[in-house]
């Protein structure tokens, strides 16, 4: 989601993004501002993309992790991981330069990668959602209706549906033919916001809280049932209430990863429909802030499994081992207690 330069950003800005008629102002902040900004945004991205990266790694390589709910979550990582990678170093030096220097080429690559990405992770949170709620409501149906197979199905989809979204929108005129009447004027040079427009903004409102929609209805019977199964599991004999157990702490902890999810990504979806209904009056500053904040989600996920999964900290300790380097190590169950 590409950040907006409002041409009202400083009543009496210190510069310009080029020397050229129509360039954006910038706004240039004190050096040692700069560098902390620069620091925050770099740790950021390094906890993305190492957090998100250990997730790949620990569930390709540990062959008791090779469920249906854990390659959703590999794949769902693997979108964090190349949004720290792609997205976000380009992102930091526009926020914190308040101006885009890399051309109009990278710019529509920025924002396809950015958006597709996004797009990804909300996807994938919405068929998790489904998979917990076939393993909690429907236990005996859930490992022949939920295989590996149908997991790699929806990830399939969670990818292509999204890629081609967004290719629609960002590499072909149809939206800025047909709907000219929509569009803002042209932006200011040294900007990039290609999509941002007010049938963008509206578009965008529904692409979000459809999936929201879904995985909250979802979490609330998954957790209503999870209740009901508490109360009756002292007549289960100790497997399959281990069994059950474990299912229910998946199905609250990834219940956590799409309660952070909406509370990173409401502020700054609900300030895109109202900015185009305001004919975009926030803040260049306050916008990024909101972006940033959605960012944060990325590097969220693989810090709630390593405060909920036994098994995460586990491989965690195991890869920091010299126990990696033995061929017996894959093949450890990491569920056992």
């Amino acid at each position: 989601m590409s950040s907006v330069l409002n041409q009202g950003a400083e009543d009496h800005p210190l510069a310009f993004c080029y020397q050229v008629n129509g360039s954006c102002p910038r706004t240039v902040h004190p050096l040692g501002l700069q560098l902390i900004i620069y620091l925050a945004c770099a740790a950021g991205i390094i906890v993305t993309v190492l957090g998100n990266l250990f997730v790949v790694f620990t569930v390709s390589y540990f062959k008791a992790l090779h469920t249906p709910t854990n390659l959703l979550l590999l794949s769902l990582a693997l979108a964090d991981m190349l949004l720290g990678l792609l997205v976000l170093p380009l992102s930091t030096v526009r926020s914190v330069e308040s101006c885009w220097f890399f051309g109009d080429s990278l710019c529509r690559l920025h924002t396809y990668l950015d958006t597709l990405f996004c797009l990804v992770s909300i996807f994938h949170l919405c068929f998790i959602s489904i998979d917990r709620h076939c393993a909690i409501c429907e236990p005996l149906l859930y490992p022949s209706k939920f295989t590996v197979r149908v997991a790699l199905r929806y990830i399939v989809a969670g990818w292509g549906m999204p890629a081609a979204y967004t290719a629609f929108f960002v590499y072909t005129d149809v939206v800025e033919r047909g709907l000219s009447q929509w569009l803002e004027e042209m932006p200011c040079v040294g900007s990039c916001q290609l999509l941002f427009n007010k049938f963008w903004g509206w578009l965008n409102f529904p692409v979000f809280f459809l999936p929201c929609l879904i995985m909250i209805s979802l979490y609330v019977k998954i957790f209503l049932v999870a209740a009901r199964q508490a109360q009756q599991i002292n007549a289960l004999n100790k497997s399959l209430g281990g069994a059950a157990k474990r299912e229910r702490k998946a199905a609250k902890t990834l219940g956590i990863a799409v309660g952070i999810y909406l509370l990173c990504w409401l502020p700054f979806t609900i300030d895109t429909l109202v900015d185009s209904l305001l004919n975009f009056i926030t803040p260049p500053l306050v916008f990024d802030i909101l972006i940033w904040f959605a960012y944060f989600n990325s590097a969220c996920n693989p810090i709630i499994y390593v405060f909920s999964y036994r098994w995460f900290r586990k491989a965690l300790k195991l890869i920091l081992s010299p126990e990696i380097f033995s061929p017996q190590t894959p093949t450890i169950d990491l569920y056992q207690e």
